[in-house]
C-alpha cells in the first residue's frame, strides 16, 4: 500500500479536534437503516393479559375479522388497545419454533384489546413492534367503524384507513394546548329569522338532542348560523363535529367560529392544511384538548369526545360521497353518530335533498324553515326564458345570451358585480348549425363535432379533423355552440362588454371571494366565488343541459346548483335578480321562482315511493364484465324480497377523456346491475353481498366485481 493511500485511509484519526467533532456529530445525526422488528424468540411473555387481539391493515373481505397475538413482556406496558403495531402475517400453521409461530410479511394493524387468553387453540405468533404508544383508535370509534363497514358492505381495515389519518411521529411528540374554558351560549342572531331557531340553539345549549332539517335562507349568514349552533353546543360541555363540502367552506365556518369564539376552541381539519398539521390537530381532538371540529369529507370520523352535535352543510353535494371503499356518504356516516352517541343532529342547505326530505317525512328530524314572507324578502327576483322565448328572439340565434338576460347584465353593471353560472367548463362543446340550430355532424362516421381550444373542428367518435363543414340541411356554414363552456363563455362576454373585467372561476382555478365592483365572473357549477355585498344579478345558461341529464337525480342536483348560485344575489328588495335559461314548465325551474326546494323534494320523495326508488328503498350495484356480473348474482344469497335490474352496459371509457368514478378502465367493457330491497331489508343486503364479495375473493383467480352500496348516479 503506497503511502498516498495510507494517508487516505488514516486521515480520521490524524483530523483536528473540531473535524473530528464534526464527524462524529455528522454520524450522530445520519439516519441509520432501520433495524426490521423482533422475532421475540424465547422472550418472556407478558404476565397480565398475554393475549393481543389485533386488526391488520388487510382490506379484503375475507380476512375482516380480528386475529389473536402473544404479547411479549417487553411490549407490555405500550401495548395498549388503540396503539397502532406491526404484526408479521401469512407464517401458516407449520413455521412454529419453540412454541411460538414465526415468519410472515410484516404488517401494519391496530390493537383492539388485550385478553388473559386465546379462543385459538395453535401457537400464537408475537406482536413484533409497538408503532407509537399514542393510543388513536377509542372503543368508540371501533363501534362507529363496523357500522359503517356493515352498511356499506365493506371491510374494517378499510374504513378504518378513511378514519385514521397516517402517521406524524414529530406530530406525535408535540403536546397538545390545554383545553380553554367552556364559553358562554352565543346570542340567537340570525337564527332569529326562522321559526323554531331560538328553540334550536337553546335546545343545544341546555344539553338537549334536536334533531332538525334546516332550510337556510339565501345569503352569507348560513356559516354564522352554523357557528352558533356550534357555541351553544360548547357552552353545554359537550362536543361538535361539523361537515362541509369543500375546504372554502370550511375556511368561512373557521372565520365565523374564530370570530365568536376566538381561537383554541375548535380545530380544521382539511387536506389543504398538509398531513402533518392536519394530525396534530386529529390528536388534539383525540386528546381531548379541543372538543369542536370543523372539516370536509374526512372530518365525519373526527373523534370529538362528549359528542353533542353532528352537522353537515350541502348533503347533495359530490364531495359528501368518498370514493375510496367502501364509499361511504358523510350524512350516512353522521347520522349513524347521532344514533350512536344519542347527540343533536342539524342538516343544513339552501336547497333540500330527497333524503333531508325523508328524515323530516318520516317524524325523525324536525323542519328548521323561515316563513314565507320572510323568505321573500331575502330571495332575488326569478325570471326565466324559455324555448319559446328563445325562438321568437333573435337575438339568442346570433348571440350567447336572450334579450331578457343581455338587459339583466347591463342593468346589472350599473350596480355591482354579475354572476354567469354555465354547466360546462373550457373549450369542449358541441357544434350546431348558428342558422337552422341543426346537430354538426362528422361526415365519415356522423359523430358529433366538437370545437377545440384551437378552434379546429374534430369528431368526437372517430377523431378526423373537418375543415370544410356546412350544413346538410340549410347549407349555411357558421357554426355556433350548443353548449358552451366558462372560458368561451368569457371571452364572448368580454367582447360584449368591453370596459367590464371579466372573471372566470372552474375546475383551473376556483376564486374564493371577488370585490363588490361591476365585473362580470364566470362560474362552473359549485365555484361560485363570494361577491363582497352579494351578487347585483346572476344568469343560469343552459339549464337544459343539466335537467336533462339521465340521470335520477337530475332534476334536483340542477336545483341544487341553481339555488346556491342564486343565493349569492342580493335580495329583491336590494334589486337583485336572476335569469334562467331553462323552460319555465319544468319542476325544478318552478321550484326556482318560488324558491321552495323543500316542496320540490317532497314530491320527488312521492314518487320516488311509488316507483320504489331511493331513499324509500336501499338499492346496490354490482359491476365488472358481463359474466362476471352473472357469475355474482348466481352465487350471492339475496334476500327473498330482491329484486335484480339488469345488468345493462356500462358507458366505455373514452380517450382523452377523465374516466368517470366507478367506470370501467380503457378497453374494457362492462356491465351493471341494480339490486333493489325494501326498506328494512338493506342489512341483510349489504351482509349477503359482502358474504358473496368475501367468498370470491377468498377462491382467488376470479374477475373483479364491484360492489358499491347507496350508488349516488344509477341512471
Amino acid at each position: 500500500m503506497s503511502g498516498e493511500d495510507g494517508d487516505r485511509d488514516g486521515g480520521a484519526e490524524g483530523a483536528p479536534p473540531e473535524q473530528l467533532a464534526l464527524i462524529r456529530e455528522s454520524v450522530r445525526q445520519a439516519k441509520g437503516p432501520r433495524a426490521k422488528p423482533r422475532t421475540w424468540r424465547g422472550a418472556a411473555l407478558a404476565e397480565r393479559l398475554p393475549v393481543a387481539r389485533v386488526l391488520v391493515d388487510k382490506g379484503v373481505l375475507h380476512l375482516d375479522r380480528y386475529f389473536d397475538y402473544a404479547v411479549p413482556e417487553e411490549l407490555d406496558a405500550d401495548a395498549q388497545p388503540g396503539v397502532r403495531v406491526r404484526v408479521r402475517f401469512g407464517a401458516g400453521r407449520h413455521r412454529v419454533r419453540d412454541g411460538r409461530r414465526e415468519g410472515g410479511g410484516l404488517i401494519d394493524g391496530f390493537l383492539v384489546e388485550r385478553l388473559p387468553e386465546s379462543d385459538y387453540a395453535g401457537p400464537l405468533a408475537a406482536l413484533a413492534q409497538v408503532v407509537s404508544p399514542e393510543r388513536v383508535l377509542s372503543e368508540e370509534l371501533l363501534g362507529l367503524a363496523r357500522a359503517v363497514a356493515d352498511r356499506y358492505a365493506g371491510s374494517l381495515a378499510d374504513v378504518l384507513q378513511l378514519a385514521v389519518p397516517p402517521r406524524s411521529a414529530r406530530a406525535e411528540q408535540k403536546p397538545s394546548p390545554a383545553p380553554l374554558p367552556v364559553p358562554e351560549a352565543p346570542a340567537v342572531g340570525t337564527w332569529a329569522r326562522y321559526e323554531r331557531g331560538a328553540g334550536f340553539l337553546e335546545a343545544l345549549a341546555t344539553g338537549g338532542a334536536p334533531r332538525a332539517v334546516w332550510n337556510a335562507l339565501p345569503g352569507p349568514e348560513w356559516c354564522e348560523e352554523l357557528a352558533r349552533a356550534v357555541a351553544a353546543t360548547l357552552a353545554s360541555g359537550r362536543g361538535a363535529l361539523v361537515v362541509v363540502p369543500d375546504g372554502r367552506a370550511a375556511a368561512r365556518v373557521d372565520a365565523a367560529l374564530t370570530a365568536l369564539l376566538g381561537t383554541g376552541h375548535h380545530a380544521l381539519l382539511t387536506a389543504e392544511a398538509g398531513p402533518e398539521k392536519r394530525y396534530r390537530q386529529w390528536l388534539a381532538v383525540r386528546r381531548g384538548s379541543v372538543r369542536a371540529v370543523v372539516g370536509t369529507r374526512a372530518a365525519m370520523f373526527a373523534p370529538v369526545r362528549a359528542l353533542g352535535l353532528v352537522a353537515i352543510w350541502e348533503d347533495g353535494d359530490d364531495s359528501h360521497s368518498e370514493q375510496h371503499a367502501p364509499q361511504p356518504h358523510a350524512r350516512e356516516v353522521l347520522l349513524l353518530r347521532a344514533a350512536q352517541d344519542k347527540c343533536a343532529f342539524l342538516l343544513g342547505s339552501w336547497s333540500c335533498t330527497v333524503e333531508a326530505a325523508q328524515l323530516v317525512e318520516s317524524g325523525w328530524a324536525g323542519p328548521l324553515v323561515a316563513v314565507r314572507e320572510q323568505v321573500r324578502q331575502s330571495a332575488p327576483l326569478v325570471r326565466t326564458v324559455g324555448d319559446g322565448d328563445l325562438a321568437r328572439d333573435e337575438a339568442a340565434r346570433a348571440a350567447r345570451l336572450p334579450t331578457l338576460a343581455w338587459q339583466a347584465v347591463r342593468e346589472g353593471l350599473k350596480h355591482g358585480p354579475v354572476l354567469v353560472q354555465v354547466p360546462r367548463r373550457g373549450y369542449v362543446p358541441r357544434m350546431a348549425c348558428a342558422q337552422c340550430r341543426a346537430a354538426a355532424r362528422c361526415r365519415h362516421c356522423a359523430g358529433p363535432l366538437e370545437a377545440h381550444d384551437a378552434g379546429a373542428l374534430g369528431c368526437a367518435w372517430c377523431g378526423r379533423a373537418e375543415t370544410a363543414w356546412h350544413c346538410p340541411e340549410c347549407g349555411g356554414f357558421r357554426l355556433r355552440a350548443q353548449i358552451v363552456g366558462a372560458r368561451r363563455t368569457a371571452e364572448e362576454l368580454g367582447r360584449a362588454f368591453p370596459a367590464v373585467p371579466v372573471r372566470t372561476s372552474g375546475r383551473e382555478q376556483v376564486l374564493d371571494t371577488v370585490p363588490g365592483t361591476p365585473a362580470l365572473v364566470v362560474s362552473t357549477p359549485g365555484a361560485e366565488p363570494v361577491a363582497d355585498g352579494g351578487y347585483a344579478a346572476a344568469l343560469l345558461l343552459d339549464g337544459w343541459a343539466m335537467v336533462g341529464r339521465p340521470d335520477l337525480r337530475a332534476g334536483e342536483d340542477a336545483l341544487r346548483r341553481w339555488i346556491g348560485a342564486s343565493a349569492l344575489v342580493r335580495p329583491q328588495g336590494a334589486g337583485g335578480t336572476v335569469v334562467v335559461v331553462a323552460e319555465p314548465t319544468l319542476r325544478p325551474v318552478q321550484a326556482l321562482v318560488r324558491w321552495d326546494p323543500v316542496g320540490h323534494a317532497v314530491r320527488e320523495l312521492s314518487e320516488r315511493a311509488e316507483l320504489g326508488f331511493p331513499p324509500v328503498s336501499r338499492m346496490a350495484a354490482v359491476t365488472g364484465s358481463g359474466e362476471a356480473v352473472a357469475d355474482f348474482l348466481a352465487a350471492v344469497e339475496l334476500p327473498p324480497d330482491a329484486q335484480v335490474l339488469g345488468p345493462v352496459p356500462v358507458a366505455d371509457a373514452v380517450i382523452g377523456r377523465p374516466r368517470r368514478a366507478g367506470g370501467p378502465p380503457l378497453g374494457e367493457h362492462w356491465e351493471r346491475a341494480l339490486v333493489r330491497v325494501r326498506p328494512g331489508s338493506g342489512a341483510a343486503l349489504a351482509a349477503a353481498l359482502k358474504a358473496a364479495q368475501a367468498a370470491r375473493m377468498a377462491r382467488g383467480g376470479d374477475e373483479p366485481v364491484r360492489v358499491r352500496i347507496d350508488p349516488p348516479d344509477i341512471g
